[in-house]
């Protein structure tokens, strides 16, 4: 594998996160909510997916878990800010907050451990070999052999592209932004579509957080999220919450991470590398205000 391949690899590998959560939070993009729990979801989900992985010995429950462990923040997030009407922020913020601490407190009760827990007995999500793409010429070692969650992101990203474009529900959601009380006076509660799309977010973001922690590496560390969430929220902010805009910030963000990495080889301390998708991210956000002035 030569320099060029392992790199695209490593930043398909490192946007596939951000990808996901950036889908879901497209959804809640066009349907008006400013959803900023992404990372607590993301971190929620990967915690479930570790536990549910060494608890019953499968990825499948670990996935499965991951999924309801995020859906679990999502369901508070509706509660909160679209039935009770509290500020979506702070909401955000106190769920995020809240995840942080629920995953501290329950690695340390579950498994033992402060930081980190990497035990052997956690059964990653497989990759898929995919032998007849692997043999197509500079193509094939890019796209073949990734971990099968990446090949659901590029499905997602299809799917979530159409469903918010192409279908009544997408128009529905869309219009739930836009203008609610018209969606309102149309027969259509604004209110039911906001819950529709916090719950498809739940969904990714649970999705980017079992790939976190079972896919892109097999372990849970405190806070591993590492602002993944926050990224995904300034690929939406970029776009406009376009899902193809989405995914080629994610893999811009991919770049830079794998790029810092890259950077340690060269005796650059490992602080500073690690500080590189976030200066893309401050980068990117800075040209795009600029633009828009």
């Amino acid at each position: 594998m030569n320099l060029w391949t392992g790199l695209l690899n490593g930043a398909i590998s490192g946007a596939t996160s951000i990808l996901l959560a950036g889908l879901g939070g497209a959804f809640t993009y066009y349907a008006g909510v400013f959803n900023i729990a992404m990372e607590g979801m993301m971190l929620m989900a990967a915690f479930c997916a570790v536990w549910g992985s060494f608890t019953f010995a499968s990825w499948v429950a670990g996935l499965l878990l991951a999924v309801v462990g995020s859906l679990g923040l999502a369901l508070l997030f509706i509660l909160f800010a679209v039935f009770l009407d509290t500020d979506e922020f702070v909401t955000g913020i106190a769920l995020n907050l809240f995840a942080l601490g629920a995953t501290t407190y329950l690695l340390r009760q579950s498994f033992g451990v402060k930081g980190v827990y990497a035990g052997s007995d956690i059964e990653p999500i497989p990759a898929l070999t995919l032998p007849w793409v692997a043999e197509i010429p500079w193509i094939g070692p890019v796209v073949a052999g990734h971990n099968l969650i990446v090949y659901a992101a590029v499905v997602a990203t299809v799917a979530s592209a159409w469903l918010i474009f192409r279908t009544r529900f997408g128009l529905r959601l869309r219009a739930a932004g836009y203008n609610p009380a018209s969606l309102d006076s149309s027969g259509v509660s604004a209110r039911r579509m906001r819950v529709y799309a916090l719950l498809l977010c739940g969904v990714l973001c649970g999705l980017a957080g079992a790939f976190l922690s079972l896919g892109y590496v097999t372990l849970f560390s405190e806070n591993m999220t590492a602002g993944r969430g926050w990224i995904s929220l300034a690929a939406i902010i970029l776009v406009g919450g376009n899902p193809w805009g989405v995914a080629l910030i994610s893999l811009l963000f991919g770049l830079a991470d794998v790029a810092g990495l890259l950077l340690q080889s060269y005796q650059i301390p490992a602080q500073f590398t690690a500080m590189t998708p976030y200066l893309a991210t401050l980068v990117a956000l800075y040209v795009y205000a600029r633009r828009a002035a």
